[in-house]
């Protein structure tokens, strides 16, 4: 007689070998390889279209060139390869063609004998010192969240970096540099990166009191001001940079850290009321500090009356040039090597390098460049969003944001929707600190993206009855 259903035995699980795997991560380092190349190889035929349209022949050094930057874009896949092999297969590709583009522009910029001795070469060695700082870090950080440890430690000799330039001389009406036996750099711009960390450790290890404790102001429940002993030792370090930052009159600088500020901090409470906190302050702080401070009043007046010089009968200044060379362009550009942004004058090969790329490719040129840029930052944003750490999720946010924010500071700047700030162009524009920093904040977004595409590891097998 068979058994009934109630009788029959339950049935057995299966053995834990027959149970399926959890699916692997996808690594996809083949296509940052293809991508890589094909970033070297564009970067090479600008170089070698520049020569042409200037000279009539390829450079003599295009293949040594091209031979340099392929072998610094290869050690930074193998670096990638050995060490996070799941991060986002575009952040290194992005990089390497912006900062191969870049040096092209500035060898363009080079063959103009009114802008002063060659930066290319110069250049060159400042990227190679970024690459090779890339690949140490990719190399040595294990765990981005090691350096929420020393995230007291980092903001401490941000602020030394930043208080250093005021014992040495203005350059341009601003005390941003340091320069000692013809070798200079820009401290803010290593300053930045120690910042966004100890503002990502410090928020993450605050956010629920940031976000849910406090006064509400104005009675709205979206704007609600935590208490001092919390949001106190934040907003002092914040007030301190920004304030050696105003003594420098390096306002674009000042500017960032606002912004990474109030980025982070939204990000880390959810709170919309900071977003609007943070706007009526800087627009407060723009407008005290370009009333009462003479360097950036003039830049103000520049913004509101770009041809004023021109109507004056004295020609047309470095704004007016700029927006004279985007004209230029329209929308197909005049062609590498064949523009006038030369006459914008010495800030052509910093300040005002994305008019060069306008003139010279066109309004779709520089629309893709600011795609990359869009592409480069949206990565970073997408890494960080997709961590289950607070710290992380915060440190891939505010350095995918201070690319943003410079980029939107910048471009801003030099087609005068508003005031200029004399920040450097990421990857792009002559400046040998920041191409360096900006190497160790993609080095960093590759580190979270790794993490953050890292597949869960798999279960302890049980042992088979």
């Amino acid at each position: 007689m068979s058994a009934t259903s109630a009788d029959a035995p339950p049935p057995k699980a299966p053995p834990a070998a027959a149970r399926p795997a959890a699916p692997p991560g996808s690594r996809r380092r083949g296509v940052e390889l293809s991508l890589t190349v094909a970033a070297v190889l564009v970067s090479v035929y600008g170089y070698a279209e520049v020569g042409l349209a200037t000279r009539g022949a390829v450079p003599r050094d295009a293949a040594g060139y091209g031979a340099g930057l392929a072998l610094l874009a290869v050690l930074a896949h193998l670096a990638v390869r050995a060490r996070a092999p799941y991060a986002d297969p575009l952040l290194l590709p992005i990089a390497v063609l912006l900062n191969g583009f870049g040096l092209v522009l500035i060898y363009r910029l080079d063959l103009e004998p009114s802008l002063g001795p060659r930066a290319a070469p110069t250049q060159l060695v400042w990227s190679t010192l970024g690459i090779t700082l890339f690949v140490l870090v990719v190399l040595a950080l294990d765990d981005h969240r090691v350096l929420a440890r020393y995230s007291y430690l980092g903001v401490t000799a941000a602020l030394a970096l930043m208080a250093a330039p005021i014992f040495f001389p203005a350059v341009n009406g601003a005390k941003i540099w340091i320069r000692v036996a013809g070798f200079s750099i820009q401290p803010g711009e290593f300053a930045k990166v120690l910042l966004a960390v100890f503002f990502a450790a410090y928020l993450s290890a605050n956010r629920a009191a940031l976000a849910y404790t406090g006064r509400q102001v104005f009675g709205l429940r979206r704007l609600q001001l935590p208490t001092g002993r919390v949001l106190g030792p934040v907003l002092a370090i914040w007030l301190l940079s920004v304030g050696l930052l105003v003594l420098e009159r390096d306002l674009g600088t000042s500017l960032l850290f606002f912004g990474l500020f109030v980025v982070l901090l939204y990000v880390a409470t959810g709170r919309t009321g900071w977003v609007a906190v943070g706007l009526l302050l800087s627009a407060a702080g723009a407008v005290a500090v370009g009333s009462l401070e003479p360097h950036v009043h003039s830049r103000v007046e520049d913004w509101l009356h770009p041809f004023a010089s021109v109507h004056a009968g004295l020609g047309p200044g470095q704004l007016a040039q700029s927006l004279y060379a985007f004209g230029n362009g329209a929308v197909l550009g005049t062609g590498l090597g064949q523009g006038h942004s030369e006459l914008i004058g010495f800030a052509t090969k910093s300040d005002f390098i994305l008019a060069t790329a306008g003139e010279e490719l066109g309004l779709v040129g520089l629309c893709a460049l600011l795609a990359l840029y869009a592409l480069l930052v949206a990565r970073g944003m997408r890494a960080g969003l997709a961590l289950r750490d607070p710290f992380g999720r915060l440190l891939a946010v505010g350095l995918a944001s201070i690319l943003a924010l410079q980029v939107f500071v910048i471009a801003g700047g030099v087609t005068d929707l508003i005031p200029l700030t004399g920040m450097a162009m990421p990857f792009l524009a002559q400046g040998g600190s920041s191409v360096v920093t900006n190497w160790i904040i993609v080095a960093l977004l590759i580190r979270v993206s790794d993490s953050a595409r890292r597949p869960p590891p798999a279960l302890p097998e049980e042992d088979a009855p």
